[in-house]
C-alpha cells in the first residue's frame, strides 16, 4: 500500500495487467469479510436453537436484537414488521457489523467508501417500489407518481432520486469525516487520539446504522401508506 489511502477504494490488493479496470480493492475484500463474519455468526447461533428453559446466551442476545428491530419497524411503519424485517434487518446488521469490526487492526470499514454507500442507497431505491408494487400492484404504485396531477410526475421522480442520493452522501460523509478528523488530530496527540477516536467511531457507526435503517423504513412505509391512503379515499368516494 503506497502512501495513505483515504478510502478503501484506493487500497488495491490486485489489478489485472491486461484489463486495468479489473481490480480487487479493499472495499470488496472487507465487504466480503463482513458478510462472511455475519454468516458465520448466524450459523453458530442458529445451529442449536432451543425452546426450553435453558436458552444459550447468544440465542437470547439474538432474540433481543430481532425483537428490538421488529419493534422499531412496527413503530415506524404502523404495520406488521414481518414483511420488512429481512431487508431492514440486513441493512442494519451489515452497516453495524462493518463499523464495529473497525476495532480489528488492519481493517477499514467498507461503509467509508462512496461505492458501498451508493450500493446500499441503491438497494433502498429499488426496494421502495418493490414493496409498493407488492402491496398495491404495478398500476396502483405507478399511479401515485401522478397524484394529485400529471404535472407532478417529474417532481416525484426527482424526489425519489434525491433522497437516494441523500442516503448515500449521509452515510459516506459521516463515516469519512471520522477518518479525516482522526488523521488530522493524530499529528497533535498521537498517543491519546486513536483510543478516543476509535470509541467515537464505534458510536458513530452504530448511530449511522440505526439512522440508515430507520430512513429506509420511513421511505418504504411512506410509499405503502400513500398507496393505502389513496385506496381508502377511492373506496369512500365510491361508497
Amino acid at each position: 500500500m503506497d502512501g495513505v489511502q483515504i478510502t478503501t477504494d484506493q487500497w488495491i490488493f490486485w489489478q489485472s495487467q491486461t484489463l486495468p479496470a479489473v481490480k480487487l480493492n479493499a472495499t470488496i475484500v472487507f465487504t466480503w469479510f463482513v458478510m462472511s463474519v455475519l454468516v458465520a455468526i448466524s450459523w453458530l447461533i442458529t445451529r442449536r436453537l432451543s425452546t426450553g428453559p435453558d436458552v444459550p446466551r447468544m440465542q437470547s442476545l439474538l432474540e433481543v436484537l430481532v425483537s428490538g428491530m421488529r419493534d422499531q419497524i412496527r413503530d415506524v411503519s404502523q404495520q406488521d414488521p414481518g414483511r420488512y424485517l429481512p431487508f431492514i434487518g440486513t441493512l442494519f446488521l451489515f452497516i453495524a457489523a462493518a463499523n464495529l469490526l473497525a476495532i480489528m487492526p488492519g481493517y477499514r470499514p467498507p461503509t467509508g467508501s462512496l461505492s458501498t454507500a451508493a450500493a446500499l442507497a441503491a438497494s433502498v431505491f429499488f426496494a421502495v417500489p418493490l414493496f409498493g408494487i407488492a402491496s398495491q400492484g404495478f398500476a396502483g404504485y405507478l399511479r401515485h407518481y401522478i397524484q394529485p396531477t400529471f404535472l407532478m410526475l417529474p417532481f416525484n421522480i426527482i424526489g425519489e432520486l434525491s433522497r437516494t442520493l441523500a442516503l448515500a452522501v449521509r452515510l459516506y460523509g459521516n463515516m469519512m469525516s471520522g477518518t479525516v478528523i482522526a488523521a488530522i488530530l493524530l499529528g497533535f496527540a498521537p498517543l491519546f487520539v486513536p483510543i478516543v477516536m476509535q470509541l467515537l467511531g464505534l458510536l458513530t457507526g452504530m448511530i449511522q446504522a440505526y439512522i440508515f435503517a430507520v430512513l429506509a423504513m420511513v421511505y418504504i412505509a411512506s410509499a405503502v401508506k400513500v398507496l393505502q391512503g389513496e385506496e381508502r379515499m377511492q373506496d369512500d368516494h365510491h361508497g
